[in-house]
């Protein structure tokens, strides 16, 4: 649960907030993962080894069936479905509330420092942890945290302190115990799914998470109007008894062979294995180029005032573009199940992304810009899925907390560099320039990325 200003929108793994024409990543989006060859599963009939880790898809839409089989994958997709809904809707009251208390949008835009800045310090160190001790209970314990913070927003909310300050502190409190608590809750799916479900479920995963995006801020505003913000705060607090639940429900879920000792040597750990193997760096680097070159919501506004002559409407139409074809992927995402070329299709998704970036700035109708944005979103879902499906197929349980943490920062940090990239050469030659340059770059980099033969024929059905 972290703080931040609207509007926003989920590009993927993203969640994209802007506020004084500058956008900012908030948090990437929780995703479910899939279980490598020989992995573990604590569920009855959860099967793993390489004859089950390909199976054809259902049909044209999400495959629901993870849901209908297993009790406890139902118990956790509803919790983190509601606690989603739940941490939007403090999103939008934070956001609220600092402008009430300070009429700045600068001062809503430091939220988004709040939370960014424990999560790349303790990060890595909670993915050590998670591979360090039983994942179930450090969830319970994060989970109770995070749920005292929430009670906490409530109670300075209802009592009006009124301090800017507090809301700082809580939102980066907030996000520290997230740094621990996002790893270790990553690794929860891959054990109570057969892996010939996995891949449906990460798609169901995304799905809820959309729909949560496009729900939580009405909720949020018609609570907020008529009840006060405490009534906000106190149903994100609310959300997390479900989470518990849910997590209590689950056997205990220490690592495989006993775990890592926490510490430095064993984030290190972490990091070599990602770099030195072939297909999970290709992965990490894939997902930079395509948010560091071609990440373009910080020129929304621009481009709705200088290049399709409107105003906030304007802004939000191409907001939520990209959310709206996202939601409209995850929905379809049943024949995702029938690629076998897992790399391929990443490389191809993220080509498409740079494509509708950049084509934005070759037209001045709007509806086309908005279709194209909805491509670029459908794309982002697909790389979004067989990203989650490599890093967890090709990483052993007692090393997924510390990659789930590097995956964790990685979709954090990229946005915001890509921001700060786009936002850098529209100063310099104009939000046209700088969106056009961003989506060759990220297609000129897929080209490059492409020279990697083991990741380009990668099957992941042998």
């Amino acid at each position: 649960m972290t703080a931040a200003q609207m509007p926003y929108h989920v590009a993927g793994r993203r969640l994209v907030a802007v506020s004084s024409g500058a956008a900012v990543v908030i948090s990437p989006p929780p995703v479910l993962y899939i279980v490598p060859d020989g992995g573990k599963s604590v569920c009855p009939g959860a099967g793993a080894g390489r004859e089950s880790t390909f199976v054809p898809g259902p049909g044209l839409f999400a495959d629901v069936t993870p849901l209908r089989e297993s009790v406890e994958f139902r118990w956790l997709w509803a919790g983190q479905s509601l606690s989603s809904i739940g941490s939007f809707m403090t999103m939008v009251a934070v956001a609220i509330q600092t402008y009430d208390l300070t009429g700045s949008s600068v001062a809503v835009g430091a939220i988004s420092l709040a939370s960014l800045v424990p999560t790349l310090l303790l990060g890595l160190f909670g993915g050590s942890l998670a591979d360090a001790v039983d994942r179930r209970r450090l969830v319970l314990l994060t989970g109770c945290g995070l749920m005292i913070v929430s009670l906490l927003f409530a109670v300075q909310a209802l009592l009006d302190w009124r301090q800017v300050w507090l809301l700082y502190l809580l939102t980066a409190t907030s996000a520290a115990v997230s740094a621990i608590d996002v790893p270790a809750r990553r690794t929860f799916i891959p054990r109570v799914l057969p892996v010939k479900r996995l891949q449906a479920a990460a798609a169901l995963s995304q799905l809820s998470f959309q729909v949560a995006v496009i729900a939580a801020p009405v909720l949020a505003g018609v609570l907020i109007a008529s009840a006060g913000l405490e009534a906000a705060y106190g149903l994100d607090a609310l959300t997390f008894v479900a989470v518990l639940v849910s997590v209590r429900r689950l056997p205990p879920m220490p690592p495989d062979s006993g775990g890592s000792k926490l510490g430095l040597r064993s984030v290190v750990e972490g990091v070599k294995y990602a770099v030195n193997h072939k297909l999970i760096g290709m992965i990490f680097l894939i997902d930079l180029n395509a948010t560091v070159l071609a990440m373009p919501t910080a020129l929304f506004p621009a481009l709705a005032a200088t290049r399709f002559g409107g105003g906030p409407r304007t802004v939000g139409y191409l907001f939520a573009a990209i959310g709206v074809g996202g939601l409209i992927a995850a929905i379809l995402s049943g024949p995702l199940a029938r690629l076998r070329h897992q790399g391929r299709a990443m490389l191809i998704s993220v080509a498409i992304w740079g494509a509708g970036i950049g084509s934005v700035g070759l037209t001045h109708n709007l509806w086309l810009a908005v279709t194209f944005l909805a491509v670029a979103g459908a794309a982002d879902i697909v790389t979004t899925v067989f990203r989650a499906t490599i890093l967890q197929t090709k990483t052993p349980d007692d090393l997924r907390g510390r990659l789930n943490s590097l995956d964790f920062i990685i979709g954090l940090g990229g946005p915001n560099l890509g921001n700060v990239r786009a936002g850098t050469v529209a100063g310099l030659a104009g939000p046209t320039i700088s969106i056009l340059t961003g989506g060759a770059a990220c297609v000129l980099g897929v080209l490059l990325l492409t020279t990697n033969k083991t990741f380009r024929r990668y099957d992941a059905s042998t």
